[in-house]
């Protein structure tokens, strides 16, 4: 029987890398997203690695939508034994000009629902004395950069919400980990890269070297299937003793 791993903001970028290491290790999938082909992504997964799988495409920006996905993942595969908190979205302005509504949406994504759905899980992992919960937090969970403050607090959130799921789910066999990735090579990222070297009129190397990845030592970008392979790591048993940790992949960016 397969276990059941649920990972939130699955259909492209880090989740879907997330989703796919889980599936290619044989893990039920539960996956989600708000792109139109996220159903069609989430089956041509399943197929290519024959585990089932289910798609959700709820807003996770309220309560009752994270409430929905639980539901709908339970109902299709069974009790989730992993929780991937992945889903987040982001605004860049200075604080003096953030939109407030836009600040409150941030929060509700990226650690509000994160929260939600880590309440709805922990009675069932609770109750069979094993679980995993992985929070995908952000370099920027550890350190700050201008023009980011809902992201920035989000993610320092995320991180504190962590360590005190770590310690309430100790006695039950429940770990929970967060994980900082800097930079991703995902197809937001590869856009962002051509809209500021056309802006700035620079060549894209430049940007990549002296924009994103100036604070980064080693000058490469995060590939999403390093982030899933530790996702499946953290899952193990291997894994069994680490909890409340946050674990950087970033090239060194924090380690300054």
């Amino acid at each position: 029987m397969n276990n059941v791993v649920l990972v939130t903001g699955s259909t492209s970028g880090i989740g879907l890398g997330i989703a796919r290491e889980f599936a290619r290790a044989g893990y039920a999938v539960g996956f989600h997203g708000l792109e139109k082909d996220g159903a069609d992504t989430a089956s041509s997964i399943g197929r290519q690695y024959d585990v089932p799988i289910c798609f959700t495409g709820h807003d996770l920006a309220n309560e009752d939508g994270v409430a929905k996905l639980v539901h709908d993942t339970e109902q299709k595969l069974g009790a989730i034994d992993i929780l991937v908190n992945n889903a987040g979205i982001q605004h860049v302005s200075s604080i003096a000009e953030f939109d407030p509504d836009k600040w409150n949406k941030i929060i509700e994504v990226n650690l509000s629902a994160a929260f939600r759905a880590t309440k709805l899980v922990m009675p069932g992992m609770s109750k069979k004395k094993w679980g995993r919960i992985i929070n995908i937090a952000s370099v920027h969970g550890l350190v700050a950069s201008e023009f980011k403050s809902a992201y920035v607090a989000a993610k320092h959130g995320l991180l504190g919400l962590t360590k005190v799921t770590a310690l309430e789910g100790a006695p039950f066999g429940i770990t929970a980990n967060a994980i900082c990735p800097g930079y991703a090579d995902t197809p937001l990222v590869q856009k962002q890269i051509t809209d500021q070297a056309k802006a700035h009129g620079i060549s894209e190397d430049d940007v990549i070297e002296k924009v994103m990845l100036i604070k980064q030592p080693i000058k490469k970008f995060v590939k999403p299937e390093s982030i899933g392979a530790l996702c499946v790591f953290l899952a193990s048993g291997h894994a069994e003793l680490i909890t409340g940790a946050a674990i950087p992949i970033d090239g060194g960016w924090s380690a300054q």
